[in-house]
């Protein structure tokens, strides 16, 4: 990046300093306990990766600073960038301190952005990510990480919600069994806003999707869900951090996970509520199916709760197909191959009808679909 203005340039030094004082991650800190980065990907690559080619499709309403580029920076840019996740990790520091590409993007109050916001992330290399959206308004963002030969890529992506704003996000990720795919997404919501996102993930050599959100406001809301098909020796890892800030607040969580070959799928969830925020609301699902002796699934929901007034639920389980629902099928005809695929695309049906654009969610079950077939055959 270009030189920005020195509070940036600050925070850019002190994300250096705090990536180097901490580490890379690896299977001796508890969060990555099952996702160990420092076997995938060495202190070089991380802090030398090269410079990220990528592109964004901008819808006309949506305003657009390259940070890299730009010889002066909004207020709104200088007050938000860097400081919404501040330093919470490792991963997130890097990204913040080696980015060679960075954009800011802003929504203007009470603008209601009908065409999708795509963000193509081309494998390798930091980039960052700003995105503030104003009181009353909305997008959706559709965020596509394409195949790639082997390579390291660290994105993350902040975003800031004003009151009564809305962002649904969908990212999706085919299978990159050469690559180290880590996001880190960190939110804050503030009253009457919310927050909506899907990740459909087929696995890499080591994917990390990482998501800290803040409900800061009453009223403020947080729904995610994601699917995961893995084959051979494929990895996907969800985690996720909510904090119910405030009172009157509401979160949804709900991820599913089929693993085949030697495959190994990580859903970790922790809710936060915050002394006195009584009225919060907070729900979290995880659910795996095993296919094969060598697969992996790791799932982890917790709930940390200092008020008195809420309603909090987790459940988690893993097992294999129903030999009920298989005989009952094959009792009428139904062959082996059909059921099997019947039952494996009814596992991930709640959790890809959360997305509400219809021509998104298509777009997500053709390729959890294609997923599917080749771990049927």
């Amino acid at each position: 990046m270009s030189a920005l203005s020195p509070m940036l340039d600050l925070r850019r030094a002190e994300a250096a300093k705090q990536f180097r004082a901490r580490g890379i991650p690896n299977r001796r800190f508890e969060d990555w306990k099952y996702s160990d980065l420092r076997a995938a990907a060495s202190e070089e690559i991380i802090t030398h990766p090269g410079s990220a080619i990528w592109c964004v499709v901008l819808p006309k309403e949506v305003e657009w600073i390259d940070l890299a580029e730009a010889d002066q920076l909004p207020e709104w840019v200088v007050r938000n960038f860097g400081y919404v996740g501040q330093f919470d990790n490792a991963m997130n520091a890097a990204s913040l301190a080696f980015a060679a590409e960075a954009v800011a993007l802003r929504i203007p109050a009470g603008q209601k952005v009908t065409r999708p916001l795509v963000i193509k992330n081309s494998v390798g290399g930091h980039i960052r990510i700003l995105l503030v959206v104003e009181e009353s308004a909305s997008i959706t963002i559709c965020e596509e990480i394409p195949s790639a030969d082997e390579e390291f890529e660290n994105i993350g992506f902040e975003m800031v919600l004003a009151e009564a704003a809305s962002v649904q996000h969908v990212r999706t990720m085919p299978p990159l069994p050469t690559t180290t795919m880590v996001e880190n997404i960190l939110v804050k919501v503030a009253s009457d806003a919310t927050y909506r996102a899907h990740f459909a993930d087929f696995g890499a050599k080591l994917s990390r999707t990482e998501l800290h959100i803040a409900l800061e406001g009453e009223g403020a809301q947080a729904h995610l869900s994601g699917v995961s098909v893995l084959e051979e020796a494929g990895h996907a890892d969800v985690t996720t951090r909510i904090t119910h800030a405030v009172g009157n607040t509401q979160s949804t969580q709900l991820f599913k996970i089929i693993a085949g070959g030697k495959s190994r799928g990580v859903y970790q969830g922790k809710i936060s509520v915050a002394e006195g925020a009584n009225g919060s609301d907070s729900r979290q699902t995880a659910k795996g199916l095993l296919l094969g002796e060598r697969a992996e699934i790791d799932l982890k929901p917790e709930l940390e709760i200092l008020a008195d007034d809420v309603k909090c639920a987790h459940g988690a389980a893993v097992g294999d197909l129903d030999p009920e629902s298989r005989f009952y099928q094959r009792s009428r005809g139904v062959a082996e191959a059909e059921s099997r695929a019947l039952l494996m695309r009814a596992i991930h049906e709640y959790a890809v009808s959360e997305v509400a654009d219809e021509t998104i969610r298509a777009e997500v079950w053709s390729r959890v679909e294609a997923a599917l077939a080749e771990l049927s055959e």
